[in-house]
């Protein structure tokens, strides 16, 4: 029995040795050798898991094996991130996540920070974008994003923001629209997106930044007021809210959270690049597509090396609005 253990114990072995030493053709043909699992860091329910479980199901599809969805929290996602970077590099063990893990807790938490961002993951391919809205209460005597600069600089320090806590990416976006307009606004912070919205709604909150996915219905139903999304353009689902960087006070700005896939850094290059393969062909399916935009998201597909150029120059302007206020670690 145990001459039976240690065969199959050496077939495998074998097996794996045999993956890895592989050439690149071949080795993009044998993985994946068993499921993968795509370590999602936050919890079930989520927007970025229904994302990331509509993609595990087109990518399981496309490489002819399972890939199941593994919800590992804690720590402002850093739990999972580093559990990815600890696992061996080959391909079945992935990260599903956005900016906040690998760009701002870094930054902000890095006593909760176990990895390097930039040594310790390679960047396979992003899904899309997640653009914020600057919100507000309809009785704000500001009908456009130009009325409502002008309004804060004729009262500074007198309007608030709400976003879903400190150092978070959404509080450095309201950093980054002070810096640049040149306005005083107070930040609160929240433990969770909604409540923000439910205040601003109610009339105890001036103003929100938050994801478009989390206040596209209430703008639509004339609920709260929109006055510019953060991405570099319009987006589709809410077309009739302007981009800020179309006001001359926010010119060039733009600052959004991106969805992507990464492997732990080591992983064997034909594998990196059947997956990002695989990711492409995902993105490019008009039901998926239709979904992410539903759900807020820019579908954009960004692989590989300019991915990891997309992360340095987030961590970049990041550092720069931190560094700007004054924001410590905590």
């Amino acid at each position: 029995m145990q001459a039976c253990r240690r065969h199959i114990l050496g077939r495998l072995l074998l097996s794996g040795a045999l993956l890895l030493a592989a050439s690149p053709p071949l080795l993009a043909q044998l993985y994946p050798s068993r499921p993968v699992t795509v370590i999602v860091p936050f919890a079930p329910g989520g927007g970025i898991d229904a994302v990331a479980r509509q993609l595990t199901a087109l990518l399981a599809a496309d490489l002819g094996q399972t890939v199941v969805v593994e919800n590992v929290t804690g720590a402002f996602g850093t739990i999972g991130t580093q559990k990815v970077a600890r696992s061996a590099p080959d391909g079945h063990t992935l990260l599903f996540v956005v900016s906040s893990p690998l760009n701002v807790a870094p930054l902000l938490t890095p006593s909760a920070v176990r990895y390097d961002t930039f040594k310790d993951f390679a960047p396979i391919a992003t899904v899309g974008m997640l653009p914020f809205a600057l919100v507000g209460r309809n009785d704000l005597q500001a009908d456009s994003l130009d009325a409502l600069v002008r309004l804060a600089k004729a009262a500074p320090g007198k309007l608030n923001f709400g976003t879903d806590g400190t150092g978070s990416l959404l509080h450095i976006t309201g950093e980054l629209i002070k810096q640049r307009a040149g306005i005083d606004l107070v930040h609160v912070p929240y433990k969770a997106g909604p409540q923000v919205l439910t205040d601003i709604v109610g009339g105890q909150l001036d103003l929100g930044i938050l994801p478009v996915a989390l206040v596209q219905p209430l703008v639509r139903d004339g609920r709260v007021r929109a006055f510019g999304v953060t991405s570099s353009a319009r987006i589709a689902s809410l077309a009739q809210v302007p981009a800020l960087s179309e006001s001359a006070s926010f010119e060039g700005v733009a600052l959004e959270s991106w969805m992507g896939l990464l492997a732990p850094a080591g992983t064997p290059q034909a594998i990196v690049d059947r997956l990002a393969a695989s990711v492409r062909k995902a993105t490019s399916n008009a039901a998926m597509e239709r979904q992410l935009e539903e759900r807020g998201v820019k579908p954009r597909f960004v692989s590989e090396g300019a991915f990891a150029d997309l992360l340095r120059q987030e961590r970049k302007l990041i550092s720069d609005v931190v560094s700007r206020t004054g924001m410590k670690p905590e």
